[in-house]
This record gives C-alpha cells, structure tokens and sequence, in this order.
C-alpha cells in the first residue's frame, strides 16, 4: 500500500502559513476544527507555548494512513471494495527532526514493514493495550491510533515525539489539488496495473488522484519493493519543499489561504499541534536552505524470519541520530544502484567535511561542530531537497 503519499498534508500546513496575516487566520478561523480532532500523546511532557523554547530542537511525527473513505474508495478498486476486507494502516511514517540554531529539518521514513516491538499504549477509546515483542510498524495505528505509533516509533528511536498528525488518502487528493500539483522527473517510465499509473518519461506536474497514484506505485519503480518506493516518493517530498518554499506559493496569499483551510480540514493532529503552532513551525522554517532539508531512510536489513520483512540495523540508526541530535550536516554516503526506486541527477548538495585548520603561530579557531557534516553510513539512503533526483521507472528503452 501507500508510503509517503498522505504526508504532503502535514508538510503543507508546516510551512503554508509563512506570513501573520495568514497565521491569524488559521489560529481564529481552523482552531475548532483541529481541536476536535485532536489526540493526546501517551506521557508526553509539558509543550512550551513558543517552539523556541525547545533546546536542540524538536521532533513531530507524521502518519499516512489507509483509510478507505467512502467518497474516494471506488478509487481503489478491490482494496476498499470489502468493509469487511483490511484493516487501516499506519503505512507511511515519518519522524521530522527540526533543529534550533541554525535551523535544519531531518525526515526520517521509516519503512512500514520494519518488525519491531510495540509497547504497551491507550487505543482512542482509552483502552490500555499489551505489549507484543514483534510485530510489522503499519500495524501499530488498528492496535491504536496515533497515539500507539507515537509510542511504537520513540521505543525504536529514542526520541520524544512532542508533535504527531495524520492524514488520510482523500486528504492527500485534496490537498495536492489546493497546492496546483508538484513537478516531479521521471527517468524512465512507470507503467503499474496496481494503481493504474501510466507516465512516460520526462517531466509532469501531478496532483490530486494521479499524484496519489504516483506516491502509491511500488512495483512501477525500481525493484519493485517498498523500500525502492520510499525512495521514489522522497523524490516527491523534495520537489513539493521546493515548491512550498519559492514563491509561486509563499507569495500567493489566497493560495496560503486555501492550503491552510484543505490541510486542517484533512488532518488529525496531536493536541499539542496546535494551528498556533503550526504557524510558528512554518514561520521557522521558511528560510531553511533546502540543503539542509534532508530526507532519508531508516536502516534496515532483512528479517531472517521473513524475507518480505525488514529490521533495525541499530547501529547505523544510532550514528543518524547522534547527528541529528548535535545539528549537524548530514552527507549522504550510499550510492543508488540500477534497484533503487529514483536515479540521482545532480551531485548531492551536501557541505563537504571541514578541512582541518594547519597549525599557526597565532591562535586559529576551531571549525564550529555544528557546520562539520557527518558522513553518515553508507546502509542510510536519502536525498537533500537541493538535490534533483528521477524516479527510476519499470519502462526502460
């Protein structure tokens, strides 16, 4: 099923309302409706009211999940066809990493089949669930909620969750309407029977069902495996950071405007998320460098019990976050093979790592850590939004 797709939602609203006449509106007019659709996070600590508060950044989850409304399902033919059929998942998730001074933003996808423990958490109807010791990530929201993969994703990374939000299918088909669609580049073509996606190679700008069509193909890319598609839609993400950034949409206010109402009106949010919030986010981080706006995969390798399955390789995971966590630059090391879901364009822009300064007479200061990029191992895949990549279409020449 789906992986990335029905995060454009949050990434929308995190940087849509970069202005305060548009942040006022969303505060006044959008409170009610988040506010009734709002989940409280399992022991989360106290929020500050200003996100400057946060020492060493703060982290936010973001959860797309299955759900077969009833005014999109005829869109997906035998997966919504049965009520009775599969239960809704948690299949794309990704832990957003924002940073203080200087500002960066780290996702991290991790993949949905990723076996992993599930912690004891409280379902939405406030029933305490017990733990199980292994179990596939997507299957954390139908044992309960955002509540329960908020909990499930800080166990397998150490990190708090002060923000979590989810969106459905319909919501990324309403909101990849509101914004005019996002350019993405196609090396070779995608031809895929399971979402119906037919696109020569080149360039298109897709949005509403096509665009859900394109985040959703797994085995129109690559090899065909939900890792490759993780890659194809991180291609996605970096082209919608573009666009969400350059002022075809910054500087459209009625655009903004639109965006704001769709993406609140399409999200179930943490109660801690607040639509203040959410414009004090976009405010932070509407003059980050897309450099440094970094999407990569979490590590993993394959589950001896099952070769469909994936786990945790813990050690690179734990060189990741010490990066993340020291606000450093992230260089990608891993080099796309002919099995990747996109191929790379252009050399990443990535800051290179300090030269040691030579030895002087004089004092000479010590390269600042925080501007030192850490070459993270070659098992983590990703891409910077300042780096053009292609999806690697199953129609070749």
């Amino acid at each position: 099923m789906s992986q990335l797709m029905k995060i454009i939602g949050i990434a929308l609203a995190v940087v849509l309302v970069s202005g305060v006449g548009v942040a006022a509106y969303v505060g006044s007019t959008l409170l009610n409706t988040v506010s009734e659709n709002s989940v409280d996070l399992e022991g989360q600590e106290s929020v500050p009211p200003d996100i400057g508060a946060y020492e060493g950044g703060f982290n936010m989850l973001l959860v797309g999940v299955d759900e077969c409304e009833p005014e999109y399902a005829e869109l997906f033919g035998k997966r919504c066809d049965d009520a009775e059929g599969d239960a809704t998942l948690n299949d794309t998730n990704l832990l957003v990493h924002v940073s203080d001074a200087p500002r960066r933003v780290t996702v991290v996808s991790i993949p949905r089949d990723t076996m992993l423990a599930i912690p004891s958490c409280t379902d939405d109807e406030g029933n305490t669930r017990s733990a199980m010791s292994k179990q596939p990530l997507n299957s954390a929201w139908e044992y309960g909620g955002l509540n329960c993969v908020a909990q499930t994703v800080t166990e397998l990374t150490g990190q708090q969750i002060q923000y979590a939000a989810s969106v459905t299918w319909g919501g990324v088909i309403e909101i990849t309407n509101a914004i005019g669609g996002v350019d993405v580049c196609l090396a070779s073509g995608i031809k895929d029977k399971a979402t119906g996606l037919n696109l020569q190679a080149g360039t298109h700008t897709i949005q509403g069902y096509e665009a859900l069509q394109f985040l959703r193909t797994r085995k129109g890319v690559g090899d065909g495996s939900d890792l490759g598609r993780i890659g194809n839609q991180q291609q996605y993400m970096s082209s919608l950071a573009r666009k969400m950034l350059s002022s075809e949409v910054l500087g459209d206010v009625g655009t903004m405007l639109k965006l704001a109402e769709t993406a609140v009106q399409n999200l179930t949010t943490s109660t801690s998320l607040t639509p203040m919030t959410i414009a004090q986010i976009a405010l932070a981080l509407k003059d980050v460098p897309t450099s440094d706006i970094v999407f990569v995969q979490y590590p993993t390798g394959t589950d001896p019990d099952d070769e469909n399955k994936v786990v945790p390789m813990r050690s690179a995971a734990d060189e990741l976050f010490a990066a993340i966590e020291a606000n450093q630059p992230l260089q990608i090391t891993h080099e796309n093979s002919s099995n990747e879901g996109v191929v790379v364009e252009e050399t990443p822009a990535t800051t290179p790592p300090a030269e040691p300064a030579a030895p002087t007479e004089s004092a000479t200061p010590v390269p600042d850590p925080a501007q030192t990029a850490v070459a993270l191992p070659d098992t983590i895949k990703g891409n910077s939004a300042a780096q053009q990549t292609c999806s690697n279409g199953n129609v070749k020449d």
